[in-house]
Parts: C-alpha cells; structure tokens; sequence
C-alpha cells in the first residue's frame, strides 16, 4: 500500500502534495511501470484524506501522463521513458545503471553459497507434504461456501479457535479466538500496528536487533528509535529516557544475541507500559517453539494485567520461509477499535490456507510437526557445534547461546590460538595482514575469504542500527537450513578461510 507522510507537506495542499509524492514514487520506480494503483475510496481509506481529494490527484496525474486508466479496471502506472542525455558516454552509462538500478535489484539472482549461515531456508525434506495435500483435499471436498466468501480482516474463525487452542496447550497463554488476527506475514502486522497505533507515536527498536522491523516502521512513517539492550534485554530507563511509546521486543530469545529476558526485567517493561495510556510492547516471540531445554518461556503477554503486549508470532520458522501466516494477539481492549479501523479491509491469507493450517493445528499435526523439528534441529545444533569444537581453528572459538532458537554465536579470537600468536608476532605475510589491533581477527577480510570458500556467515556487528567497531570478531550461526552432510566439508572450508590454505 502507498504511504506517505502529510505531516512533511508544509504548506503545501492536501492534493498537490499528493500529487507531488506520486509523482516522486513513480519518478524513482517505487511504483513500477504497469502497476496497478489502489482505487480512489481505499487510497482514500488508507491515507486519512478524502475521497475526492485522491480522485482531483489521479485527474491530475492522468492529464499529465503520470498514470492510466482502464475502465472497470482501475488506474495504472505509465511507463515514463527517461530524458535522452548528450553527455559523456561514462555519465550516461552512470545514468542508465542508476535508472535501471530497480529492474536490476529484482532480476539478479543471489549469489549461492555452499553453506549460508543468514539463509533462515527449509529443507524440503522436513516439510509434511503428503499430510498437508491430505488435509488440503479434505478442505476442498468439503466444497464450503465460506473457501470463497471475503473473508473478515481478523481471518478465519477456525484458524483463529486452533491457534487460541494451542497457544493455551503448549504456551500457557489464555486469550481467545476475537483476538487474534491473521495475516500475510510479519511486516503485515507491523506495518497495520503503526497506522493503528499511530505515526507520531514514538517506536523504540532493540540494538542490535532485526533491521527488518524498523524498515517497515519507517515506510509508514513511524518516528523510530534504536536503544542498546544489556545482559537482560531491553532497560526501561532508556524507554523513559528516549520518551518511547512503543517498544519491539523479543524477550524469550533475542536476535541475534539470544539473550534471555529474566522476569525482574519483564516486570519492570510491563510496568514502564503501563503508566502512561498510550504505552504499548510489541511482544515478536518468532522462535520460542525451539527451545531445547526445559519448557517454553513464559509470554510478557501472560503476565500482562494492563493490556499493553501485543502479541506476534509465525509460522515462518516452524513450517517454512515461503508460508505467509502470521498472527498478532491483541489485549482484549484494542479488538474493537482495530476491528473500526480496518473495517473495509479483507484478511491478506486465503481462505483456502487457512483452512487448511486450521485442520493441520487441530487435528494434533503441528505439534508432532514441532516435536519433530525440535529433534531434528537439537541433533543438527550438536553435530555443527561438535565439529567446531573438533576443528583446527577450535582453540579460538567460543560459542555462546546455543540453548534455544535456530542460531547462536561464534566468536573467534586470534590470541587464543598458538599458530596464530606465533606468526602474529613475526608478521609474515598474509597472515599479518589480516590481524589488527594485536591479535584480533580483521572481521572484513575474514568475512571475504569465508565467502571466496562458499561460507556466507553474518557478523554480530552487521545487526547494530549504527557503525560499530567490536574487539571481537562474532558471527551470528543460524543453522536452520544447512545441510547435515555437508557439516564436515562447510568446517573445512571455514579452517581454510581462518587459518589460510
């Protein structure tokens, strides 16, 4: 959906500032050539104008050639051809690189690695296809009206009752079916919070954390802060301090550092939360299913007294990257005012999926599912580390928050390895090169020569919002979708990038 942000028009009139933002979106490719444009009342809906004043800036656009319409159809974006150029041939090559910069970001494949430590992929093999086409023919013989019926923006009832049954079974959480919301994944939810809970809120992020969230907060105009967490998580003085409304966090295993939250700490955020109305926890609980000892964790949002934690979970990392289910627990206060504001608005999901995840839930194949994934990812976790702890590179590496989650840390450090100390200190060649600071790691060069060997490996730094100079050369290990049998030759390759060949 377009955004933009009237708060910046100046004085500048509703409909020309829309027009000139349009203008802007189109003019920059982030409304592509053919794309169909919402129609004038969702437009309308969305931006909190009103509907002749979307209508007055298609006209205008219309007439100057920015869009087109088809009838019955809706309106389109054009395709502008960009202004020929008598310039050097090197500006206009700059020129046309910079013009086709968008067609290119979506054509141009990732590179493939051997093993990539970032990819959060899952092997085909650990998907229950043949009981997910089971129950898919079982939803389709039904031959229901309600497969084809618009669905209610909160989603399926029958999913929402199955995810509500679970939630109480496995997470101990009580909440009922009115409040849970489907939708297309993550930056959906997201994305609805911040027009629901409002723009000029301010949204505080964890440090280092998942830089998706705050994309999307900022897409829609959200103001967005990013505050360092410690040993416990997220502090409260800084919430104070920074004059935070709303605070993302991931209290029962923390991206990507995997801290843990203690309940002193968790206390204290709720009561943060809860002094001033307009104070609201967004609770992102995306991996708690994984957690290899002991039960789960207990939610904030089952120690929420004040309806302040909104809730927000996926099946994303239990099924699969491509499976676009989210779903967002609201306190039982907001359920109503939500509902008001995207009254107009369809569930994103097909019915068709959900009804079929909603028998996937209640017929007990999600949970044998995550038991199932629960062995298997424990077994791979134990065989990766074991072979890190076997390598050659095994006395200068130390491996942190490997309990719960599908990733955790490996910091590497020079001084800890007598080969390396050794030729450290007489700088031969190559190998000098790549230590500074004594003997600390170059995290860049090491980062370049495990990608030249087919290791993608994410740096712990690559995480913070903000340039940041470590002692330590940390990497983030997700695990989730390396192979097993590629384990022994994914070491060798990294001992090969440490060490050198």
């Amino acid at each position: 959906m377009i955004t933009i942000d009237f708060d910046k028009r100046g004085s500048a009139g509703l409909c020309e500032f829309l027009v000139d933002s349009l203008k802007t979106q189109i003019l920059t490719n982030r409304l592509i050539a053919g794309e169909k444009l919402p129609s004038k009342r969702t437009l309308a809906s969305h931006l909190g104008v009103s509907v002749i004043t979307v209508q007055n800036a298609y006209n205008e656009l219309i007439a100057t050639g920015y869009i087109y319409s088809i009838e019955k159809k809706g309106f389109f974006v054009t395709e502008i051809m960009p202004v020929q150029s008598f310039a050097t041939s090197d500006s206009h090559e700059a020129t046309k690189k910079a013009g086709h910069a968008h067609a290119l970001s979506n054509t141009k494949p990732e590179p493939k690695f051997f093993t990539d430590f970032r990819s959060n992929s899952t092997l085909s093999e650990k998907f229950p296809f043949n009981v997910w086409a089971k129950i898919s023919r079982q939803v389709l013989n039904r031959a229901d009206d309600a497969l084809l019926e618009r669905q209610d923006v909160f989603g399926v009832w029958e999913l929402r009752e199955a995810i509500a049954k679970y939630l109480l079974e496995f997470r101990n959480m009580q909440v009922r079916p009115e409040q849970i919301l489907i939708a297309a994944g993550t930056e959906s939810l997201y994305s609805m919070l911040v027009q629901f809970l409002g723009r000029t809120l301010r949204y505080a992020l964890e440090n280092p954390g998942y830089k998706k969230v705050a994309s999307v907060f900022k897409l829609e105009g959200a103001r967005v802060t990013a505050l360092p967490i410690d040993s416990e998580g997220m502090n409260p003085e800084l919430l104070k301090r920074a004059g935070a409304d709303v605070v993302h966090l991931s209290p029962s295993h923390h991206f990507p550092t995997g801290i843990v939250t203690p309940i002193r700490r968790r206390n204290q955020l709720l009561n943060w939360a809860s002094e001033k109305p307009h104070r609201y926890i967004i609770e992102d609980d995306y991996d708690s299913e994984f957690r290899f000892n002991g039960k789960p964790l207990q939610t904030l949002q089952s120690g929420d007294k004040f309806g302040r934690v909104i809730y927000i979970n996926t099946f994303s990392k239990t099924l699969a990257p491509s499976f676009r289910i989210s779903y967002m627990v609201l306190p039982a206060n907001l359920v109503e005012p939500f509902r008001k504001k995207f009254e107009f608005a369809s569930c994103q999901v097909s019915a068709f999926e959900q009804f079929t995840l909603a028998q996937f839930i209640s017929q007990g194949y999600y949970s044998k599912h995550i038991i199932r994934m629960k062995n298997y990812y424990r077994t791979l976790r134990n065989n990766l580390i074991q072979a890190f702890t076997q390598s050659k590179f095994k006395d200068m590496a130390t491996i942190r928050e490997e309990e719960a989650g599908l990733h955790f840390l490996l910091t590497l450090k020079a001084d800890e390895h007598p080969g390396l100390k050794k030729r450290t200190n007489e700088n031969r060649s190559g190998l000098g090169n790549r230590i500074q600071n004594g003997a600390t790691l170059n995290a860049e060069i090491l980062d370049a020569r495990l990608r030249r060997e087919g290791i993608r490996l994410p740096l712990l730094r690559d995480y913070f919002y903000e340039t940041t100079k470590h002692s330590e050369t940390t990497f983030v290990v997700n695990y989730s979708g390396i192979k097993k049998e590629h384990i022994v030759q994914t070491v060798k390759r990294m001992e090969k990038a440490i060490l050198g060949g």
